[in-house]
C-alpha cells in the first residue's frame, strides 16, 4: 500500500530575474563540436539585496536555472539611502570601469546597460553612473558593477 505524500508548497520567490547575457559556447574536440549555453543573470528584490550568476548548461532553461541558484548563493546588500547610494565609487575589474554618483531625489536611473539592469534589480531609484572602460563585456561589466556597490559603507559600517 503506497502511503500518499501531501503536495509540496510552492515557495515564492521573493527575488526578480533578469537575464543579462546569453551565449553559445562552442568546445572542439576530435569528435566534432560540442555545443553549450552560458546564461548571466541578475535577480534582486528591489530591497537592498542583489546578485549576479554565471553558469553553463547544456540548454537555454537549464543555464538559466542553474545561473539564478548560484546568483542567490551570490547575494549582496546594498547600503540605500534616500532611494539613492551613499557615495560616489570607482572600480576597475578586468577592463570593465564603473563610476557611480548619487543623485537626489527625482533624478532617476541615470544608467546604460548592465548597470542598471542591476541598480534596478538592488532597488536604487536615483542614481548617476557611467561605463568609462571601453568594454562592452556584459559580464565584466556586471561584476564590475557588483565590485562598485560592495564597497558602498554607510556611517554605521565606517
Amino acid at each position: 500500500m503506497r502511503r500518499e505524500r501531501p503536495p509540496r508548497e510552492q515557495k515564492k520567490d521573493e527575488f526578480e530575474s533578469k537575464l543579462l547575457d546569453l551565449a553559445r559556447v562552442v568546445r572542439v574536440t576530435a569528435g566534432g563540436r560540442r555545443f553549450r549555453f552560458r546564461a548571466v543573470m541578475v535577480i534582486g528584490d528591489k530591497k537592498g539585496k542583489v546578485g549576479v550568476g554565471v553558469d553553463k548548461g547544456l540548454d537555454v532553461a537549464q543555464a538559466i536555472e542553474k545561473a539564478i541558484r548560484l546568483a542567490k548563493k551570490n547575494l549582496i546588500t546594498v547600503p540605500i539611502i534616500n532611494d539613492t547610494i551613499p557615495h560616489e565609487v570607482y572600480v576597475k575589474f578586468g577592463s570593465a570601469k564603473i563610476l557611480l554618483k548619487p543623485q537626489r531625489k527625482g533624478r532617476g536611473l541615470v544608467a546604460g546597460g548592465t548597470v542598471r539592469v542591476i541598480c534596478t534589480l538592488a532597488g536604487i531609484k536615483n542614481i548617476s553612473s557611467k561605463i568609462l572602460g571601453r568594454t562592452r563585456n556584459k559580464l565584466n561589466n556586471a561584476r564590475a558593477t557588483i565590485e562598485a556597490l560592495k564597497q558602498l559603507k554607510t556611517k554605521s559600517n565606517l
